[in-house]
């Protein structure tokens, strides 16, 4: 049997699968089922997954995601939050795929606590939801270096800030902090009624590939502290919004000139490399003594 042809979970099987465990989705875990084969389909292709890879999946759900990965993959491993449908999976899986039992890991947890994980995943691809789509994205590069490319589908309006560009309304945090682990694009978009229950609004896929290096960059958690700040009053000139991060509007002015950037100038203007340029300069700058009480 070709891989296009290999059964998926639709209506009907989601539907069985939910009165089996006596789940209702929930508002609260981001529960929406993918309920359409041909969408399955379509986002594992565009996640551009090898039949060698191993698999990090997010959310899996009653599995409708997850069967689908696992016909591109080698391996899949799953994290799930919600007890009965991380019990459920692996028999899913045995049912839909049988023989491939063992190529996937289940995991019952917290993707934002996750911090380990069996094997050497390359890959993500994930329905996540809504509310915690960016963090969960960033806790995931910043842990797994393994990642190196990958899918994720989220609110469309959460793909169009991931993936924005320096100077677009849109442009803020999580499209620079994306941006230090590599390019991050708009990939798609997935309409209303391939869900159960159906969402309101509609999704999109957003694709990234980790394809820059930032072993000579200054601290991660330094970057990212400058552009928290940047963002935090975006209509403010770079030399106010820095200069509590700073410890003073003039040091801010001072660090920004060095990095060769114009303190009057707005955070939604500057790309990741001018962040990372302003830590740099920063290290040059020394930080004003604190007055004496």
């Amino acid at each position: 049997m070709s891989k296009e042809s290999m059964p998926l979970l639709g209506a009907t099987e989601i539907r069985r699968l939910a009165d089996e465990l006596g789940i209702r989705p929930t508002k609260t875990l981001g529960q929406n089922f993918v309920i359409d084969g041909n969408t399955i389909r379509r986002i594992v292709a565009a996640a551009n997954v090898s039949p060698e890879e191993t698999v990090l999946e997010i959310g899996p759900g009653l599995g409708s995601l997850t069967l689908g990965i696992m016909d591109a993959a080698a391996k899949v491993v799953a994290v799930e939050i919600d007890p009965p449908l991380a019990k459920r999976l692996p028999q899913t899986m045995a049912e839909f795929r049988p023989g491939r039992e063992n190529d996937l890991t289940v995991i019952l947890s917290d993707a934002m606590k996750v911090t380990e994980l069996p094997g050497e995943p390359t890959a993500l691809v994930a329905n996540l939801p809504y509310n915690v789509a960016v963090p969960v994205v960033l806790h995931l590069l910043e842990h797994f270096p393994s990642i190196r490319h990958g899918l994720v589908m989220v609110q469309d309006e959460v793909a169009d800030r991931m993936s924005a560009g320096p100077g677009s309304k849109i442009y803020g945090v999580p499209s620079v902090k994306g941006a230090w682990y590599g390019t991050m694009r708009k990939a798609g978009v997935i309409g209303m009624n391939v869900f159960w229950p159906a969402p309101k609004i509609q999704s999109g896929l957003v694709g990234f590939t980790r394809d820059t290096d930032r072993s000579d960059a200054p601290d991660r958690k330094q970057v990212f502290a400058i552009i928290d700040a940047a963002f935090a009053q975006r209509r403010k000139t770079l030399r106010a919004a820095l200069s509590g991060w700073a410890g003073s509007g003039i040091r801010a002015e001072q660090i920004l000139t060095l990095a060769g950037i114009d303190p009057k100038e707005r955070g939604e203007k500057l790309d990741i490399d001018a962040y990372i340029a302003i830590a740099r300069a920063a290290e040059q700058v020394p930080a004003e003594p604190k007055p004496e009480s």
